[in-house]
């Protein structure tokens, strides 16, 4: 069995297909808000390692998940890669073996629950009457579980689920 490389395993998937564009020029780095604020957060660094093959600090380590899809990166670059993209795409590698950071997880466990993000609580609801706003309206659970079972969310998240068990 050939072993497939890391970038070229991106590059086959929905959103990673401009990964091998990009030269490291660092303009997503310069861009990023969040490596503003961050040490942990690099878009270069993490292209850089997708690059080199380092399939497992990309994708076992924190950085792909601190990205805030704000898409300055994408809308700068150069060269016109992808990053946000590519991130979702390592994101989405990641699920599928099994690495889901715990918030995560607890916003999976709640839509599956509820069909909602998070809970909704009685101080919010009470505040909503005082504004004088109607009460939240219940989620169709059934139509939620639907789009879940089409897309295959909740295979790919019970088997996360398993495999950190």
């Amino acid at each position: 069995m050939s072993t497939i490389r890391f970038m070229e395993e991106i590059r086959r998937r929905y959103g990673g297909e401009t990964i091998a564009l990009c030269y490291q020029c660092g303009t997503c780095t310069g861009s990023c808000p969040v490596s503003k604020t961050s040490d942990r957060y690099n878009p270069r660094e993490i292209i850089r390692l997708a690059l080199l093959d380092n399939r497992q600090e990309v994708l076992y380590g924190d950085a792909i998940w601190l990205c805030a899809s704000c898409y300055n990166c994408q809308e700068r670059c150069p060269q016109g890669v992808e990053i946000a993209e590519i991130i979702f795409t390592l994101r989405n590698l990641a699920i599928r073996e099994g690495k889901i950071p715990k918030l995560y997880e607890e916003f999976a466990n709640n839509l599956v629950a509820s069909g909602r993000l998070a809970p909704i609580s009685k101080f919010l609801e009470k505040k909503r009457a005082e504004y004088g706003l109607p009460p939240m309206k219940p989620v169709d659970i059934e139509a939620v579980n639907k789009i879940f079972s089409a897309t295959g969310f909740l295979e790919l998240f019970s088997r996360s689920k398993g495999e950190k068990s």
